[in-house]
């Protein structure tokens, strides 16, 4: 697996269980304010887009992940 692969997977992650933890008619509500986090993490992917900077991949490199494309 690429860097880029597992920083997709990552944000994908977060994405779901932050919409599982803060969306009221999820069986796993805790507090709205989880929403946040999903919001943060789709800034993050729409930044990276437009600037093809990531700093979980340059992370995920530092720890030997190979590059992705």
């Amino acid at each position: 697996m690429t860097s880029w692969q597992m920083v997709r997977v990552v944000a994908g992650s977060f994405i779901l269980v932050s919409l599982l933890l803060g969306v009221p008619g999820s069986p796993l509500f805790v507090n709205h304010w989880f929403l946040a986090f999903t919001a943060f993490v789709g800034a993050n992917i729409l930044q990276s887009g437009l600037t093809k900077w990531y700093l979980m991949e340059q992370i995920l490199r530092k720890f030997g992940m190979r590059a992705g494309e």
